[in-house]
């Protein structure tokens, strides 16, 4: 047996315009009855992705209400997904009921300090039958490589890892991530699966490269200091040109793909990104949504709304193929706050090109993230990834 539904509030604290009248205990537990009504009981495990506001933890409350599970995470966003559609200002909630899957979650705190070493004792908090896991790392606060490396080398083999850095609705200040009852800040949640089960990935950004390969000859985790023996800045300046004087704003538009052995993920189309997040005039360097190793080779890439659509539909088309003969049972997709930025009034078409792949029949759950996680290629290490659309598709067997 599974089943999987999706239920989601919309402008929960719009009202009235222009004043935050925040969250409360009721919203938190209609949702979850009427996730309760979709699935037919109360679901094994559930996901909770919103926009910060006041009442987060009211809302929280509400939810466990109704739910009756522990197996509850999720995070504040930068833009919420489900089946409904493309939503912002909202709350959604997602849900499992499952005879073959065992579903166990984990959480750490401090994730500012020691990202790897507390991510390291997050895997270890998992069950060693882990097969997938799913986690929702503070979006601000966290080194999402590190962390990374921090569950592999906890977790027995390369097992997939999806989700995404949690948001607050574009403001970078603070967000939120949620353990069960727990409002938790500057952490990180997981939860395992476990059972009779296929995981399918795809990841696509829709970014090309253009001009001359980079040498980064001076970084420092994500700040980078030199290309090529210049400041960081300066090439970066000249490769915009007119559009330099809009910088930082400008550089979700144009991020840098690591193009050599540091980028290298095993699919000859394929690059990371990594996304500029501030320019450090001072000492003519910029920081990123990721590291971006000293020595490695990266070239800047630019994209349209049109590749960027055709890239979501791409990584849905990997998902899918991905999975093999096996039925996709539930859609997670987590995409990057700067692909919906760039996207800006087409947003909601984003997840039309998934719509387009699964059907919709298929539940879909996820969120505008800062930094996804997942893997690029059956049997491939689970990476961060800067402005791309990922997928995870959930297919059980027969029993």
């Amino acid at each position: 047996m599974f089943n999987a539904a999706t239920v989601m509030v919309e402008n929960v604290f719009l009202e009235p315009p222009g004043q935050d009248s925040g969250y409360d205990r009721l919203v938190g537990r209609d949702l979850g009855l009427r996730l309760i009504e979709r699935l037919g009981r109360a679901p094994d495990a559930c996901w909770l992705f919103c926009s910060p506001g006041e009442g987060l933890d009211d809302l929280l409350q509400g939810v466990n209400d109704t739910i009756d599970t522990d197996n509850l995470v999720g995070c504040t966003t930068d833009g919420e997904i489900s089946s409904a559609g493309f939503s912002s200002s909202s709350a959604v909630l997602g849900g499992i009921v499952s005879d073959q899957i065992d579903f166990h979650i984990a959480s750490i705190t401090g994730l500012g300090t020691h990202s790897e070493e507390n991510a390291r004792r997050l895997g270890e908090m998992l069950p060693r039958t882990t097969q997938y896991a799913q986690v929702f790392s503070d979006g601000l606060t966290g080194n999402g490589s590190a962390i990374l490396r921090g569950l592999n080398s906890s977790l027995e083999g390369d097992i997939p890892i999806a989700g995404g850095g949690a948001g607050d609705a574009g403001r970078f200040l603070k967000t939120w991530q949620f353990h069960g009852r727990r409002l938790l800040s500057d952490s990180a949640v997981c939860i395992g699966f476990s059972g009779n089960f296929t995981v399918g990935t795809g990841v696509k950004s829709g970014w090309a490269p253009v001009g001359l390969d980079k040498r980064v000859t001076r970084a420092q985790g994500n700040v980078v200091y030199e290309l090529d023996g210049r400041p960081a800045l300066e090439v970066y300046k000249r490769f915009l040109g007119k559009h330099a004087d809009k910088l930082p704003a400008v550089g979700v538009e144009y991020p840098f793909g690591l193009m050599d052995e540091s980028g290298n993920v095993g699919e000859s189309d394929y690059f990371l990104l990594r996304a500029p997040m501030t320019t450090i005039t001072e000492e003519g360097a910029i920081s990123f949504a990721g590291e971006v190793p000293e020595g490695s080779v990266v070239r800047l890439t630019c994209g349209d709304h049109g590749s960027i659509l055709h890239g979501s539909r791409q990584a849905a088309q990997l998902a899918l193929e991905d999975m093999g003969d096996v039925t996709p049972a539930m859609v997670f997709f987590y995409s990057c706050t700067a692909r919906r930025i760039v996207l800006g009034m087409r947003t909601p078409l984003e997840l039309e090109q998934i719509r387009h792949v699964f059907g919709a029949d298929v539940p879909i759950l996820g969120f505008y993230t800062y930094g996804e996680y997942c893997r690029v290629r059956r049997g491939g290490a689970s990476l961060l990834h800067n402005e791309t659309a990922t997928i995870s598709v959930i297919g059980v067997h027969d029993a």
